[in-house]
């Protein structure tokens, strides 16, 4: 299996012109999700971008994954980056769908220091209720769902453990919404 990190960036009118397709957007998901193909996903808090975490078999089934979406064929969706992981430390649990923006979490982003006990740290993190999901990409950054609102919550947590930059974190706030 390929995990892929799909960071999407929205229309400018995101909020109206997606009315018309959450509905079938948010049912299309929930299937993906039922087969095992979405792990989670959700928009930025001001709607200008979204990310999407996906387990695929083949390379090739992630175009689907997205432009089959009603978001992308409905240009609520505008452009799309995946990344795949290297390593991927899976979620304990597949949470329930939240619609009304209440499940806010952090996007923890950044180089580690040392690349096998990051590993550790992240599914100690995971096993403590801090982390939801999260892994490493080639180049060597993280990309971890931390289960806090507080981005410098969420950085302190990363920072402590002393394998990752502190400096060189970034941290983005999502609305988590399945």
């Amino acid at each position: 299996m390929i995990v892929y990190h799909v960071a999407i960036t929205a229309a400018a009118d995101y909020a109206t012109r997606r009315e018309a397709y959450r509905r079938s957007h948010i049912e299309r998901l929930q299937g993906l999700r039922a087969a095992g193909i979405l792990i989670c996903g959700g928009p930025a808090p001001d709607g200008k971008t979204a990310d999407i975490f996906y387990r695929l078999q083949q390379p090739g089934q992630l175009k689907n994954a997205i432009e089959e979406d009603p978001y992308w064929t409905g240009g609520v969706w505008t452009r799309y980056e995946p990344r795949s992981f290297a390593q991927f430390v899976e979620p304990w649990e597949m949470v329930p769908v939240v619609l009304d923006g209440s499940r806010k979490v952090t996007i923890v982003e950044g180089p580690v220091t040392d690349h096998a006990m990051a590993q550790f740290a992240l599914i100690e993190m995971r096993g403590a209720g801090r982390v939801g999901f999260g892994g490493f990409f080639e180049d060597g950054q993280t990309l971890a769902l931390v289960k806090s609102a507080d981005p410098v919550e969420a950085l302190r947590w990363f920072g402590e453990s002393g394998f990752w930059k502190p400096a060189e974190l970034a941290a983005r706030p999502l609305l988590h919404v399945l």
